[in-house]
């Protein structure tokens, strides 16, 4: 267990500087928020939050800083116009996807350094892990389902 606790330090770690050195304003509550946007696509409020596992007040004061950004846009529901969905804007679909290649580039070079023997290994763990946790295995930023061989994976 502490192996795993230290691990997801890195990876937060990991995650703040790739968003820090795109977007400063941004915490990373608020840059989940975009990711699951970007792979859910609009959302209501409600569905939103539920996604998040936020109370709907949190995740409106979290749409208002992000709209204010330029990050997401409400918009009316085209089943139902007395609900409001919220989507990403361009700016905030780039905004993943920069953050999300940052992310990755720093995440294969710490695998790269890992002995070769041990990657496969680290793959299928966590794979199994994210499924575990109900995580959803879509990337963000286009590359939904897809898999990337990176340093010998």
């Amino acid at each position: 267990m502490h192996a795993l606790l230290i691990a997801s330090r890195l990876l937060v770690a990991v995650s703040a500087r790739s968003l820090a050195a795109v977007e400063e304003t941004l915490t990373l509550p608020q840059f989940r928020m975009l990711v699951a946007l970007e792979n859910r696509g609009p959302l209501s409020l409600s569905r939103l939050a539920e996604e998040l596992g936020v109370q709907p007040s949190t995740a409106m004061r979290m749409i208002d800083r992000l709209a204010a950004a330029g990050v997401v846009a409400r918009g009316a529901s085209e089943v139902d116009r007395r609900t409001s969905v919220i989507s990403l804007t361009d700016t905030g679909r780039r905004t993943v996807e920069e953050v999300t290649e940052r992310r990755k580039g720093e995440l294969t070079g710490i695998v790269a350094a890992m002995p070769a023997g041990q990657r496969r290994g680290l793959i299928e763990a966590l794979q199994a892990f994210t499924e575990a946790g109900g995580e959803p295995s879509g990337e963000p930023s286009g590359g939904r389902g897809e898999r990337r061989r990176v340093a010998g994976w």
